[in-house]
């Protein structure tokens, strides 16, 4: 009798839609979803999505284990990940919600605006450690990277350090805001960022992926061109979708939601 209670107010919440769908994950993905669940409400005020962060791996890891229904990334699922869930016997389905320039970030009073992706490594491998032997001034250079389980520490070991390591010691941040945060307030200061996290209490440098022959400044038009080197697409991954989650979803393809992602300060899909 009571199993059968149970399962009768189990049904009744699902029909009035009081389950709240969990998204969770990337840091980068973060202020668009929760633009696109505000845009979202306003044509369904009865909906209950709520959104954490955490980095893209925390997002896997808990669609895997149950505790959320979307993961969003901004890396691609590892094979490792997606066997642990077939394994489980779910079956991950992927979808690409927006393009991201993932932007370099340095002190607003730093007078490099320019680096190629060679330097870049070297100075995120430990190999440049003066602003002075990439034309700035004599002083220390401060890297800041995302923690290992983001997805954003990920694509910028394999696209920017072209898989080599990150140097010893270098200072680990669990969220992106973190970054601005230390860069804003470190003169010697560098680190990486979505595109959307760029404001005027750092400055964005332009990239080189052609030995220095051109340096490209990272903004929605050189992403769109395709311009601009260090762009990649940010994900949500979900296994059983209830009918509110895929409305959702449905909904951030549309133009209207694909407007939120350029207000955001990301990039459309189209």
């Amino acid at each position: 009798m009571k199993k059968s209670i149970l399962t009768a107010i189990v049904i009744i919440l699902t029909l009035s839609g009081s389950y709240a769908q969990k998204i969770k994950g990337s840091d980068t993905v973060l202020p668009l979803t929760q633009e696109e669940i505000e845009a979202y409400k306003k044509e369904k005020p009865s909906a209950s999505i709520s959104v954490t962060g955490g980095g893209s791996g925390v997002g896997i890891t808990a669609l895997l284990n149950g505790t959320t229904d979307i993961a969003q990334s901004s890396r691609k699922i590892k094979f490792d990940e997606k066997q642990k869930l077939a394994e489980a016997g779910k079956a991950v389905k992927e979808v690409i919600i927006a393009y991201d320039a993932l932007s370099i970030v340095v002190h607003p009073s730093n007078k490099v605006s320019q680096l190629t992706r060679e330097q870049l490594e070297k100075i995120f491998t430990g190999k440049i450690t003066n602003w002075k032997e990439v034309g700035g001034d004599d002083m220390k250079i401060i890297p800041y990277s995302r923690e290992t389980s983001s997805g954003t520490y990920e694509f910028f070991k394999e696209s920017v350090l072209k898989n080599k390591n990150y140097m010893n010691g270098i200072l680990s941040m669990p969220a992106t805001g973190g970054i601005i945060q230390s860069i804003s307030q470190t003169k010697g200061a560098i680190g990486y960022v979505g595109f959307a996290y760029v404001t005027d209490k750092v400055k964005a440098l332009n990239v080189s992926y052609n030995n220095g022959k051109t340096f490209i400044e990272p903004t929605i038009a050189n992403a769109k061109n395709k311009s601009y080197p260090i762009v990649r697409p940010l994900y949500y991954y979900y296994t059983n979708l209830s009918a509110e989650g895929k409305s959702f979803i449905d909904f951030i393809l549309t133009p209207k939601g694909q407007n939120v992602v350029s207000k955001v300060g990301y990039i459309t899909i189209k």
